[in-house]
């Protein structure tokens, strides 16, 4: 038995991953306040805030991930448009 025809090509989750890190400083902030309210221990509030600090460079990372992601989307899919506001 041959088979003739070719599998389609499956191509690979590519999400924009500039949400999960907004999502992860946001939660962190939440948990932040949270704290502050409740009067909870210190080392949670200090947790929280690096929780928060260390989401700097990762939503800096991913924000040139997306930047790359875009233009390698442009390139291999050209009908693919991405609405961008200024």
């Amino acid at each position: 038995m041959e088979v003739t025809s070719e599998k389609p090509r499956i191509e690979p989750l590519d999400p924009p991953m500039v949400p999960f890190a907004v999502g992860g400083m946001a939660a962190f902030a939440v948990a932040w306040v949270i704290v502050l309210l409740a009067d909870g221990p210190t080392d949670w509030l200090r947790i929280c805030v690096a929780g928060f600090l260390c989401g700097i460079p990762g939503l800096l990372t991913m924000l040139r991930h997306d930047r790359n992601r875009r233009r390698r989307r442009a390139l291999s899919h050209p009908d693919f448009r991405v609405n961008e506001t200024p």
